[in-house]
């Protein structure tokens, strides 16, 4: 089995742009809001776990979920790149996409819940594992799997919720030095680094689909 350093970098990168967890830290706060430390410590564990276990079961099982439907990889890359990149638009023009946020009536609901229920809707899914982050897990680890790199997967997605768990556990300490410029400046670069690898997804799906755009 060979290690390509490369893709998990991508893998990394992937998971940051779309997660992005500098920019979900006022969201996690915003969400726990009248929580105490211990509390916002516990929802954080809770939401990691959620995560963990998605990302691992979007990568090992993805593929063969969507057979069941009798959808092919290529297929679904090229709707997860659609995807993909309508999230990363959303994040260039620096709004909320409707694909990981919940509605204004789903805010008023939550405004009244219990911080505890938070935690695996609407922290994990959609915020964090939305249907974006899903595709991305799926053609990723069909992409690992088929190359030989399910090392270099594993180590990209390991070192991301390494990251994310630190982001998520420090998101009181974190909150109170992180300007709102900051947030901006970084939500954009993370949408030009996620349309990148939209269009890299699409232009695969369009390759394994037309072999001839490859001349």
């Amino acid at each position: 089995m060979s290690f390509d350093l490369a893709f998990s970098i991508k893998v990394f990168s992937a998971l940051f742009a779309i997660m992005n967890p500098v920019a979900n830290v006022p969201v996690f706060l915003s969400l726990t809001q009248g929580a105490t430390d211990a509390e916002r410590r516990r929802i954080a564990v809770t939401t990691l776990l959620a995560v963990s276990v998605g990302c691992v079961v979007s990568a090992v099982a993805g593929e063969a979920i969507l057979s069941v439907f009798g959808v092919s990889i290529s297929d679904f890359r090229l709707a997860g790149g659609l995807l993909v990149l309508l999230i990363a638009l959303s994040m260039l023009h620096g709004t909320a996409s409707t694909q990981q946020a919940p509605t204004d009536k789903e805010r008023q609901d939550l405004a009244h819940s219990d911080s505890d229920d938070v935690a695996i809707y609407p922290l994990a899914i959609p915020l964090l594992l939305g249907p974006g982050a899903i595709a991305t897990m799926i053609v990723l680890g069909h992409t690992a799997y088929r190359s030989g790199q399910e090392l270099a997967f594993a180590l990209g997605l390991l070192v991301f919720l390494a990251l994310l768990s630190v982001a998520m556990l420090a998101a009181p300490w974190i909150g109170h030095h992180l300007s709102a410029r900051s947030t901006a400046i970084t939500q954009r670069l993370m949408g030009m680094i996620l349309a990148a690898i939209a269009v890299d997804m699409m232009l695969t799906s369009l390759r394994a689909s037309f072999p001839g755009l490859t001349h």
